[in-house]
């Protein structure tokens, strides 16, 4: 079912949540940490999504959303295909990096090499996935982009980059009891 601002009242009466509102609620959900790669025209292009996550195993489905205002996003989309890199916890940095504008994401520190069909790798991730582009769709000020996985490779069972509240973490386990 879609819901159309029109069918709900609230919304027209201006009770609906302010964005700094909302915000401030989302940032108690940890999420894990990506930076979305591609190549386009010869030179590659990429930005940190906390908003990945599976979609469908049959067939291998993923997805994450961008800002429509992105200025990657037009190389990203161009590209017949794109890498998602899962960042490992002590990749803040790099995840700072690929969430900055005005700097050369792919420059020294930043270690990379192209991947099997040409999208860049980062270097001592958790795991690659590249994916061709599935379908897109715009949804509020954000774009849905879903991938279709077609080549996997887990690094290892190192910890994952976490952002909560604003910030880079790390994940720390419960004791087994």
């Amino acid at each position: 079912m879609i819901i159309s601002p029109v069918s709900l009242p609230h919304l027209q009466s201006g009770l609906a949540v302010t964005s700094d509102l909302f915000r401030r609620a989302l940032a108690a959900h940890a999420s894990g940490v990506v930076v979305i790669t591609a190549q386009h025209a010869g030179r590659p292009a990429g930005l940190t999504a906390t908003s990945f996550s599976s979609v469908s195993l049959e067939p291998p489905l993923v997805s994450f959303y961008v800002d429509r205002s992105s200025t990657t996003w037009p190389s990203l989309r161009a590209a017949d295909h794109f890498a998602v890199n899962v960042l490992a916890h002590d990749q803040a940095d790099l995840a700072a990096r690929f969430a900055s504008r005005g700097v050369d994401r792919f420059a020294e520190p930043t270690r990379w090499r192209p991947g099997p069909l040409g999208a860049p790798l980062l270097q001592d991730v958790s795991a690659h996935l590249v994916c061709l582009p599935y379908e897109t769709a715009e949804v509020g000020d954000h774009i849905l982009v879903v991938g279709l996985v077609v080549e996997a490779d887990p690094q290892g069972p190192g910890r994952p980059l976490l952002y909560h509240q604003g910030r880079f973490g790390r994940f720390l386990a419960h004791p087994e009891s």
